[in-house]
């Protein structure tokens, strides 16, 4: 008979999982159980550092009290009506989720690549009744590198191998240029052009910032092309990079921004197309749509994050503690690490590949009690939630300093 979960260990609950469950991750070998704030439990009771909070989707780390007690109000009331109806929690979630963002009109989906499907459905539908292009023509400029998701449509314009390999055939309608490059990208721009889709922060391909001036060269292109800006700000978004969003580090407006993983609080999946009033204008009854999307337990966990966020609170602390990680990432400069890129709260560091791979130095930390995650070759990430101390974060420092210096 096979033993309940709640009395296997680490090593069988792993063993576990195996036989039935589809192998297409590849996660550290640590079994949470429990957790709160910065901090996770696994099923033996050791304690570990959370220095990546669920890419992004914590930022308000594990069971932040505002946002468990709405849930909690929301489950003793109504979770779920369709959008067959119309329910009380959804126009507070989208008149305050589009102030936050200085936009007018909300679309609201569950997850990250729902929510680029839908602004890739709603670019497209703009290009042909507003801007004129010709039916089936309308093309999307989006960068090399990107991670956007891993639906069909979305791994057609991927440069990663291992998300396109065995996925075919694809969708077309993309052109790919180079990422941080405005030359290529207005090259790639005509009169089918639909939208320049891109990540404000590279998230996936080991946080690429781009050069200053860069997302306001995006958003004029765009102007003087007339078609869309939009915005993949899922992991960037909601105060990772110290501040609301991260195209706001130059100023920029977006025509149609996308939203989701911490916009959930780590509760729920919650995600968004937040844009402008004549470009989510276009779509009529029975065009688009989510069963899920912009439910009453999904809109009152919204409606919680946005009010977290209107604070300021969250923005000041990503960009105060950013300060801190840039500093103890600097230090390690030549002591293991050979590089590394910073904005807010978030960090992609680059180890000397002497040294090891992303996923044995990720493997190391988590002995030590710090959780991080690898990315391509020998770069990890750091994205702990913003609700890390400057001690935790400190220390978290101190860890990967010893790891690179015993290897």
């Amino acid at each position: 008979m096979t033993a309940p979960a709640r009395t296997r260990d680490s090593a069988g609950l792993i063993r576990a999982e195996e036989p039935v469950l589809a192998h297409n991750y590849h996660p550290l070998p640590v079994v949470v159980a429990r957790a709160e704030g910065s901090w996770v439990e696994d099923v033996e009771g050791r304690r570990y550092l959370d220095m990546l909070a669920g890419y992004s989707a914590l930022n308000f780390g594990h069971r932040h009290p505002a946002l468990v007690e709405a849930a909690h109000r929301q489950l003793d009331r109504l979770t779920l009506t369709s959008r067959a109806f119309h329910h009380d929690r959804l126009a507070e979630f989208a008149e305050r989720l589009a102030a936050l963002t200085g936009l007018d009109m909300v679309l609201p989906m569950n997850t990250g690549a729902e929510a680029v499907e839908s602004g890739v459905k709603v670019a497209r539908k703009w290009a042909y009744d507003v801007k004129g292009v010709p039916a089936d023509r309308a093309t999307i400029v989006v960068a090399a590198d990107n991670f956007h998701g891993r639906t069909t449509t979305i791994v057609s314009f991927s440069t990663d191998e291992t998300a396109r390999t065995g996925f075919g055939p694809f969708t077309p309608g993309f052109r790919i240029v180079p990422y941080n490059d405005l030359a290529a990208l207005e090259a790639a721009v005509d009169e089918t052009t639909a939208a320049v889709l891109i990540e404000p922060v590279q998230g996936e391909a080991g946080v690429i910032v781009p050069d200053d001036g860069y997302l306001a060269g995006v958003r004029e292109v765009t102007r003087r092309a007339g078609c869309l800006f939009v915005a993949d700000e899922i992991q960037s978004g909601l105060g990772r990079t110290g501040r609301t969003l991260a195209v706001d580090h130059e100023g920029v407006v977006p025509d149609v921004l996308l939203l989701g993983k911490a916009l959930g609080g780590g509760i729920v999946p919650v995600s968004a197309v937040v844009a402008r009033r004549e470009v989510l204008g276009v779509l009529r009854p029975g065009e688009h749509g989510s069963t899920f999307g912009g439910n009453p337990l999904a809109a009152a966990v919204g409606t919680a994050v946005v009010g977290l966020l209107e604070t300021g609170e969250f923005q000041r602390r990503a960009a105060e503690l950013g300060v801190v990680l840039r500093e103890g990432l600097a230090g390690l400069a030549g002591k293991g690490v050979v590089g590394f890129r910073a904005r807010g709260l978030w960090a992609g560091v680059d180890i000397d590949p002497a040294i090891g791979t992303g996923r044995g130095i990720s493997e190391r930390l988590m002995r030590e009690g710090v959780l991080v995650k690898d990315t391509h070759g020998s770069t990890i990430r750091l994205a702990p939630p913003l609700t890390v101390t400057a001690e935790e974060l400190r220390s978290a420092l101190q860890v990967l300093g010893t790891v690179l210096g015993r290897a």
